[in-house]
């Protein structure tokens, strides 16, 4: 059996920030189906796990730049700041 280091934390974030949101997703799934599928030893399921991680975050990142873009552009239009989910004021 060939073990896989995984890279350095450092790295994997400089890799991990270069990455679109649709790139890091996409990773992202396929981490998770290897995670499901099994198999894997713990050493790899760590770095796999560690590497989700970075995914997620990148992602998160793009969506919360998305929505502050969305909120600027409301606002430059009169809209005014977008309303959360359970706020009802106004409606």
């Amino acid at each position: 059996m060939v073990v896989v280091s995984a890279p350095s934390p450092a790295a994997d974030a400089a890799d991990v920030a270069g990455l679109t949101y649709e790139q890091a997703r996409d990773e992202l799934v396929a981490v998770v189906s290897r995670l499901e599928a099994g198999g894997a030893t713990l050493e790899e399921s760590l770095a796999l796990w560690e590497r989700g991680e970075a995914l997620a975050a990148r992602c998160q990142q793009w969506l919360d730049g998305a929505r502050a873009r969305l909120d600027a552009a409301r606002e430059a239009d009169g809209d005014g700041p977008s309303r959360g989910a359970g706020d009802d004021s106004g409606s």
